[in-house]
């Protein structure tokens, strides 16, 4: 297939990033990627025929990407086309999943796995195998909220029964599903737990990444999600080694935003750029295990970055969310920098930009061990060096809960240099 300056994404997977699967976007090196995507986490959750927790969009082939590359993913821009959603702590009903209730739900009553689901009224009965008309979810809401956003998507506030419930009457309407998307909206179910909350909207992609090595379920494409398919009991189960084959692309880091860049190792020829569960908002660690998934519009750029060899992603955050001791010194702070450089009999200064390596893992302290150990072998040090840059000059920062952590700190700009990111970076920072 040619390929395209600017490709118009609006297909979706079902839920599984399959390398075998031949990609039908091809975008050229340098070129852009629009996509219409659909929400994640609760919607795909209860629609038992995807296969993977989420509905992220159908992989894009880079022209000229080959494994060992990298990607650079520049976020130009996220709007949220989503005026209600809901939300909320989730707990998985036994009996209605085969080992994984976001890989493999089933039937409880006639058994079918994946089955096709139709709505029928509102709240949790009302999503019903299509065989059989057996209330089929596989998780309950333990707390939960429906949310309404305001017309410029600045402001949400979580509704009252009564207005949850008229707007599960139009959920496809009011969470502006993408017309390929086979979700069941998570309005339809009207939570109302807490209303009258209001929160700030600052729009993230949960899902940006690259596509693995092996076929994964979308959700588990990360180090803690993962470690739920080793041994499984399902298609894609595999091994504590083949996890290693995943590129982490699941993250829930709400600094993958709006002017952002974020650089994706290359497992498979082309790379397989593919993006999904955008989140109205987050705080670090989703600690509920889910926030306010919506729809929207994203536009990226993608840079191929020869011989840029990587374990994981690397993120670079737009400068305001870096972390305090990892932000770019400014000419102030120079200017008394060379006073302590006279004063001291200095002979040089390190020049130095913020880099976040993003580790995963089974717990936050592997995932911090994992992100660590990645900075280390990338730079060709020591993980010691590492943890003392990221101490007096960085941060350890929670990306997701359990598992997913940035280690972020000011990287020597001749260390980048050598691994041919000095540029990248550089230009990202210092305009």
């Amino acid at each position: 297939m040619k390929a395209l300056q600017t490709v118009y994404v609006n297909e979706f997977t079902n839920g599984i990033l399959d390398p075998n699967e031949k990609m039908q976007y091809v975008v050229k090196d340098g070129g852009h990627i629009i996509a219409n995507t659909a929400p994640g986490c609760w919607g795909p959750m209860i629609t038992p025929a995807l296969k993977g927790g989420h509905e992220v969009t159908k992989p894009v082939y880079v022209e000229g990407a080959e494994v060992g590359d990298a990607i650079a993913i520049y976020i130009e821009s996220i709007g949220v086309t989503s005026m209600v959603t809901a939300s909320g702590n989730d707990e998985p009903i036994e009996g209605y999943f085969n080992g994984d209730p976001f890989v493999a739900a089933k039937c409880p009553k006639c058994d079918e796995v994946n089955p096709e689901t139709v709505v029928k009224g509102v709240g949790e009965e009302a999503i019903r195998c299509k065989k059989c008309d057996t209330p089929i979810m596989p998780f309950t809401l333990t707390h939960a909220y429906t949310m309404a956003f305001d017309s410029k998507r600045k402001l949400g506030i979580t509704l009252p029964k009564k207005q949850a419930k008229e707007v599960a009457k139009k959920a496809r309407y009011f969470m502006a599903t993408p017309e390929n998307a086979i979700q069941n909206p998570i309005v339809h179910l009207a939570p109302s737990d807490m209303p009258g909350t209001l929160a700030r909207l600052r729009p993230f992609l949960g899902q940006l990444g690259t596509t693995p090595a092996r076929a994964f379920p979308d959700s588990h494409n990360a180090g803690d999600f993962g470690q739920a398919l080793i041994n499984a009991p399902h298609d894609y189960a595999m091994t504590e080694a083949q996890l290693e084959d995943r590129t982490d692309g699941h993250m829930d880091i709400n600094r993958v935003r709006e002017g952002a860049i974020l650089i994706c190792p290359v497992k498979v020829e082309g790379g397989g750029v593919y993006l999904g569960d955008m989140h109205a908002m987050q705080g670090d660690g989703e600690i509920a295990g889910h926030t306010t998934d919506v729809a929207g519009i994203v536009k990226l750029r993608v840079d191929v970055l020869k011989d840029v060899t990587i374990q994981g992603p690397l993120l670079l955050p737009v400068a305001e969310d870096l972390p305090y001791l990892a932000k770019p010194f400014t000419k102030e702070e120079l200017e008394i920098a060379k006073q302590l450089v006279d004063s001291s009999n200095v002979t040089q200064v390190e020049d130095m930009l913020p880099i976040s390596f993003i580790g995963t893992g089974a717990n936050l302290n592997i995932a911090t061990d994992n992100g660590l150990e990645r900075a280390a072998t990338f730079f060709d040090v020591t993980v010691p060096e590492i943890k003392n840059r990221a101490t007096i000059n960085g941060s350890i920062e929670i990306g997701r809960h359990p598992g997913v952590v940035t280690v972020t700190f000011l990287a020597p700009v001749r260390y980048l240099e050598a691994k041919k990111l000095g540029q990248i970076v550089k230009t990202h920072y210092l305009l």
